[in-house]
């Protein structure tokens, strides 16, 4: 299993970032995937899921009307749309292949 996650960087409060993960060595198309983070000092939490079948999401709260999860079943890749980033957005964001199987995560430091 490979997870490879792309896109982050420095971005100014009330910008955007899409996040990209590139998926191999198991079925794309059966998996739930997700997207989490991890701030300095906190622990990993849950930013977005999309389910294998139907598509359905769900996001914290905290990102709720800003984040939208996606993916591509024919690319087996999985992405991550941010808007209206906020500095509490800062952390390192994780793909994640059922919540048990982690990418290298990448950076996000939202700041002016």
């Amino acid at each position: 299993v490979q997870l490879v996650e792309s896109g982050g960087g420095l971005v100014q409060p009330g910008g955007s970032l899409r996040l990209s993960c590139a998926t191999s060595g198991f079925t794309f198309s059966s998996a739930d995937m997700s997207w989490y983070r991890q701030a300095p000092g906190k622990e990993r939490e849950l930013v977005a899921r999309i389910r294998s079948t139907g598509g359905s999401t769900n996001y914290a709260e905290s990102v709720k009307g800003r984040f939208a999860i996606s993916r591509d079943n024919i690319k087996n890749m999985v992405y991550l749309q941010m808007n209206s980033l906020k500095p509490e957005d800062t952390a390192v964001y994780y793909c994640s292949l059922w919540g048990e199987r982690w990418g290298q995560g990448t950076q996000v430091t939202v700041s002016s």
